[in-house]
């Protein structure tokens, strides 16, 4: 019974590997396999293209992302593009450019952005491919060019250039002085015995017409005595006319030449009135003395209006002009502002400071401002009409240049110089170089500034080496 069971078994696979050989020779198994093939086809995986829509979890788990982001195992989250995304629209075609293949190779730069080319591919000491740059890359050698990403990365932001009043402010320590052309000088013409002195001191403040001292000269009440015979002899009262006119050239006043035309009689000491209102800063008559002709006997300043001298920068005087409004504030009356504008711009510099000296006039009826105050002073400087004007942050100053990039589209930036006017805290002129609504970079341009000295060496080397 055994032996039959090994005879049938042995007979079985004899079968099977006869058939299996016949197959195999009569490709019965490759028609097989093809058959399955071409019956089932397995589609090839299509490229995803298009922009970034968002970023998603590398293992599908519902967390999503706008900006580039990692797991907490530090695993990359999967970009997702245009034609990945969920969309109910047709998809656009997503312009990817020319091939390389259709546009013309005029050399190739090192990939570290070392300043050297070639006309031929090669590879640098670390084995990196040097990068083509194709025809019309070239036109201009300072033009960047920068992918959208790329922008993203480095924060490249963008303003227009819109015309605007600049209205920068001028600050600057000053202090108050008395004005020169309100300060009196209180003399005889003639040489005068001083009788009496009224009881003023210095700092005392005086009206106009108020009694300062009597004094006695010979010279006018010889004068004084000819005047009053006239006048009794019939000669009308007058102040231009005979004695009248001799009183005044020796410096009597008006009030006292009409008393003597008024009474017929000349006083037996003149009295001397206070020309004006205003703070005595002098006194040097003293009863009893004998004063000469010109001797200052009192100096009175009239503080109803006072002086603000200030120093500015020598770099803001050009920008300050007459009539400019000004604030003043004084450290000793806190709170309190002081509205002026600028009455004087002295035509030097102090040459050990390199300052310019301001004045400004303000008004002072109550008398708080006084001489020698320390004042801080803001001064607005700027044109009252509008001009072109961008950010700050747009103007690249080398010292040799100034200049701004302009966003031209599509990732290009063309540097431009510029002519500059005035500037305040935020904006600066531009007088040459910009039209209103073209837009500049105002964030990352020093990295566009690199970037563009770098095309424009390359482009000087490749031309030199193009030459035979």
């Amino acid at each position: 019974m055994k032996t039959l069971k090994f005879l049938v078994l042995a007979g079985s696979l004899v079968v099977a590997g006869g058939g299996g050989y016949v197959a195999g020779t009569g490709g019965l198994t490759q028609q097989f396999f093809l058959g399955a093939t071409a019956r089932e086809p397995t589609p090839p995986a299509a490229k995803p293209a298009g922009k970034i829509i968002y970023y998603r979890h590398p293992d599908g788990v519902p967390e999503y992302s706008a900006a580039p982001k990692q797991t907490a195992d530090g695993r990359p989250f999967v970009a997702v593009r245009q034609s990945e995304d969920v969309s109910f629209e047709p998809l656009k075609a997503v312009a990817e450019g020319p091939a390389a293949g259709e546009r013309k190779i005029l050399y190739y730069r090192n990939p570290m952005g070392l300043p050297d080319t070639s006309k031929v591919p090669k590879k640098d000491s670390m084995g990196m491919d040097y990068i083509p740059v194709y025809e019309g890359e070239e036109a201009d050698g300072s033009t960047v060019k920068v992918s959208l990403g790329k922008l993203q990365r480095t924060g490249v932001k963008t303003a227009s250039a819109e015309r605007a009043v600049i209205a920068r402010r001028v600050r600057a320590p000053g202090m108050i002085a008395f004005d020169e052309r309100r300060i009196r000088i209180v003399s005889t013409r003639v040489d005068a015995f001083i009788e009496d002195v009224a009881e003023i001191t210095t700092g005392d403040r005086v009206q106009e017409g108020e009694n300062l001292f009597h004094y006695y000269s010979k010279d006018v009440a010889r004068a004084g005595a000819e005047y009053a015979t006239e006048l009794r002899g019939g000669v009308k009262p007058g102040l231009e006319v005979g004695g009248a006119l001799q009183l005044r050239n020796l410096g009597v006043q008006e009030e006292t030449i009409l008393s003597i035309a008024r009474d017929r009689t000349v006083p037996r000491s003149i009295a001397y009135l206070s020309p004006s209102d205003g703070v005595v800063l002098e006194r040097n008559a003293i009863p009893g003395m004998m004063a000469k002709a010109g001797d200052v006997l009192f100096r009175i300043a009239d503080t109803s209006s006072i002086w603000v001298l200030a120093d500015i920068p020598e770099y803001d005087a050009a920008a300050v002009r007459k009539g400019a409004p000004a604030k003043v504030t004084v450290r000793n009356l806190p709170g309190k502002v002081f509205e002026g504008s600028v009455d004087l711009i002295y035509p030097e510099l102090r040459s050990q400071t390199r300052t310019a000296r301001i004045r400004i006039e303000l008004p002072n009826p109550a008398g708080q401002l006084l001489a020698n105050m320390y004042t801080e002073v803001e001064i607005v400087t700027g044109k009252p009409e509008p001009v072109m004007t961008v950010p700050n942050s747009a103007v690249i100053d080398t010292g040799n240049r100034q200049l701004v990039f302009v966003d031209k589209g599509e990732g290009r930036f063309e540097p431009r110089e510029v002519a500059l006017g005035a500037r305040d805290s935020e904006r600066t002129e531009i007088t040459k170089g910009i039209e209103a609504g073209e837009k500049v970079v105002i964030s990352a341009n020093f990295l566009l500034d690199a970037e563009s000295n770098l095309n424009a060496a390359l482009n000087a080397l490749a031309s030199a080496e193009a030459q035979p």
